[in-house]
């Protein structure tokens, strides 16, 4: 059977989020469509192949979108779908992570560990750094004002000299108030500070806390000490860019042509398992509702660790987290169940019993009420 439409793939290959991407859009044309797919071997700062001009495709889905690219696709009237987070829109379709929610939840992160100071360190410049940035920094200041910020050129002729750039973010780093949380843009920006850390004696993560995101677990684990990361949903993304695309070709009209993927969660490693709070007995507290959450304890549980009564324990979360040390526990249930509504087949029961929830039910019954969705629904968002 010959290929119903030929496919042009602008996506880079080799980063971890572009072939997440590109297993999205496997996923797609093995379960709809046959494609003839044009893939090159390519990075993310190159620019769109040159026959890209004379090609007489169907589609194509683009990491890549220059001015350039935009008009000679506009001119051929060929349906593309765009996957760009560089830059701001160019009017096609186009499907990207919720670089928003990455930003709110890395925020989080660091603030369920008790930091009172935290920064973030982004690239100048690129679109998908400064919606990160912006909603980190939104999401901090509520809650505690103002946001540390250093940015620099990533890429191209402009970016400094890998030696002077890790001597202006030690600079940053060292004026930062200590104990400080940082946010760095991505991973690649993560091992930048983890590595300066390094060099110049500074502890991680007692000091320095820091979390990346796009969870590329080879760059993550061979940082010092291993680097915490977001999860962005870069298969579904590629997978409904995919079949955007598919109804384009088709000739269909397509209502949602702006489309936001939420991340799926964070993978905590060394770089940020620390509590930074003062007060030594929530810390323990803390520490052991983290480590124990998922086995069913209770708030008594909790208390035979610390040496406080019950209101004072209350008292003193709802000060340092603004939450009581139940909803704390039903916190790091419900991440895990997220976790494992993701990332594995197990039925609703067998998660449950994981999670610490005695019922399915009930663990519906608080899936719902901290996520606004079932975990059916949650788990259906999730995938492909």
């Amino acid at each position: 059977m010959s290929a119903k439409y030929r496919v042009a793939l602008i996506i880079e290959t080799s980063s971890i989020y572009g072939r997440q991407l590109l297993e999205g859009v496997i996923k797609y044309i093995r379960s709809h469509d046959e494609w003839s797919v044009f893939l090159e071997q390519r990075d993310l700062s190159t620019e769109p192949p040159r026959w890209l001009n004379h090609w007489d495709g169907d589609g194509i889905l683009s990491r890549a979108t220059t001015p350039q690219l935009a008009e000679v696709v506009a001119a051929k009237k060929m349906p593309l779908v765009e996957l760009t987070d560089r830059r701001d829109d160019l009017g096609f379709a186009h499907v990207w992570s919720d670089d928003a929610e990455i930003g709110v939840m890395a925020a989080e992160h660091l603030l369920e560990r008790g930091f009172r100071h935290l920064a973030f360190c982004g690239f100048t410049g690129e679109a998908w750094s400064e919606r990160r940035q912006a909603a980190f920094s939104d999401c901090v200041e509520k809650k505690l004002g103002e946001t540390e910020i250093y940015n620099s050129t990533w890429l191209g002729k402009v970016a400094r000299p890998w030696e002077e750039e890790q001597e202006h973010l030690i600079k940053w780093v060292h004026q930062l108030p200590k104990p400080v949380g940082i946010f760095a843009c991505n991973d690649v920006r993560g091992q930048q500070i983890l590595n300066a850390c390094l060099e110049h004696e500074i502890s991680v993560p007692e000091e320095v806390a820091v979390i990346g995101a796009d969870n590329d677990q080879i760059l993550c684990q061979l940082c010092s000490p291993q680097l915490s990361s977001v999860i962005p949903n870069a298969e579904v993304v590629g997978f409904r860019a995919a079949e955007i695309l598919g109804q384009l070709m088709d000739g269909q009209e397509v209502n949602n042509r702006e489309q936001l993927i939420k991340p799926i969660g964070i993978v905590t490693r060394q770089s940020t398992d620390v509590v930074a709070i003062e007060d030594q007995d929530i810390a323990t507290a803390l520490k052991y509702i983290r480590e124990h959450a998922c086995t069913g304890i209770s708030v008594d549980d909790v208390l035979e660790q610390v040496p406080m009564s019950r209101s004072s324990l209350e008292r003193k979360m709802r000060k340092y987290l603004d939450r009581s040390p139940q909803q704390e526990i039903r916190i790091v249930q419900v991440k895990r169940a997220q976790q494992l509504l993701t990332d594995t087949d197990l039925s609703m029961d067998r998660i449950a019993g994981m999670c610490g929830f005695q019922h399915p039910e009930y663990m519906h019954v608080v899936f719902r009420r901290e996520l606004g969705q079932t975990p059916g629904s949650y788990r259906k968002a999730t995938h492909p």
